[in-house]
């Protein structure tokens, strides 16, 4: 990751923004509405959490054939990215409520899923939501080598297959987050100093990361060898396809939103200047993908509301299908693009291409 200090256009006209808050803030205020969560949110929560906790318990307590548990394990991973999407990204925006001891339980959810608070706030509401789709800048362009998901990015040979072998990758998210990324991440962002507020104590920081990751492993791995007497490697494997099932879930929904066609990812000038202001790179950056469906705005927590989310994060999902049709109007007015794809399908299939196109070597691409 660069070190260099990013600087976002001042010189380009604000007026964009101001006008886009002014008429949001008048939304609100005029239906009585507040920015946080409501009681669709809480019903949702309840359903998320029975999703990921109920078949834990009908696992552990019903002794059903093995190919039962499978079925619940992959019901769980449905679960966990449910929990994921809705509440904890939510909670440690601090949109899920009002209050703050709310958000913070809410968004310590993330512990159910192998994550941790620290680190994923820094990832995602410091450095993704500050510098979307900017190269070593926002980390979640970042895959190590074997994913090249910015044409700035270096090139390797396998990456001609990448748009095949993609999909089996993300499976790993989650998984990766319970035994190294966030030991990594931790490391990394410890040394950098850097924090979503107020920078935590080190020690503390790291004794929270070990002691939960221990609790983790006994609640989904020791206690279910202890009480079901089965197995240890069956175990795993429900626990590998649990978070399989959920890596591929979270991954695709979160690669549809900036790695597909019509997603920019510019660079700074030298000096670190960014071409357009804050507001108006996040509109060029970011990507809608199938809003008009249901069971995507319920399910997706508000993550294919991209261009809504990004510009003000500090509003609950449950209020982005509304504002949409005021950003999407203001940016109209200001000539400015609104990205978005009719149907996930659409954006499935863009992602993909877009991974074949950075798959190809560079002097290729440009011929």
């Amino acid at each position: 990751m660069s070190e260099n200090a990013i600087r976002f256009s001042r010189t380009e006209s604000p007026q964009f923004f101001r006008t886009l808050n002014k008429r949001v803030n008048a939304y609100f205020k005029e239906n009585g509405l507040k920015k946080t969560g409501n009681w669709q949110l809480y019903l949702k929560t309840a359903v998320m959490f029975s999703l990921l906790l109920a078949p834990y318990f009908l696992i552990l307590t019903l002794g059903l054939p093995t190919w039962a548990n499978l079925l619940l394990t992959m019901l769980m991973g449905v679960g966990m990215a449910g929990v994921g999407m809705n509440v904890m990204h939510d909670g440690n925006h601090g949109t899920y409520s009002s209050r703050k001891w709310i958000n913070k339980l809410m968004g310590g959810s993330i512990y159910l899923l192998a994550g941790n608070v620290y680190n994923w706030q820094v990832q995602h509401n410091v450095l993704h939501h500050t510098y979307t789709n900017i190269h070593e800048h926002d980390e979640d362009l970042e895959a190590g080598r074997i994913l090249r998901f910015s044409k700035h990015a270096k090139w390797h040979r396998f990456h001609r297959f990448q748009h095949y072998y993609s999909v089996f990758l993300y499976g790993l998210l989650t998984f990766n987050w319970a035994i190294t990324t966030d030991f990594q991440q931790m490391y990394r962002y410890t040394k950098r100093k850097l924090a979503y507020g107020k920078f935590p104590n080190p020690v503390l920081n790291w004794s929270v990361l070990v002691i939960t990751k221990l609790i983790y492993l006994f609640i989904w791995i020791a206690l279910p060898i202890i009480i079901m007497d089965i197995a240890w490697w069956k175990v795993v494997l429900g626990f590998f396809i649990m978070h399989y099932v959920a890596g591929v879930i979270l991954s695709v929904v979160f690669q549809l939103a900036h790695v597909v066609d019509h997603a920019d990812m510019p660079l700074p000038e030298k000096d670190g200047t960014m071409k357009n202001s804050w507001a108006i790179h996040q509109l060029r950056t970011t990507v809608n993908f199938g809003t008009r469906n249901r069971i995507v705005n319920w399910f997706t927590g508000g993550l294919n509301h991209q261009v809504e989310h990004h510009i003000f994060p500090n509003i609950s999902h449950v209020h982005y299908t509304k504002i949409s049709k005021i950003v999407k109007q203001t940016a109209r007015e200001f000539n400015l693009p609104y990205n978005e794809y009719k149907t996930t399908r659409k954006a499935i299939i863009s992602h993909f291409r877009h991974l074949r196109e950075l798959g190809k070597k560079p002097s290729l691409q440009l011929q």
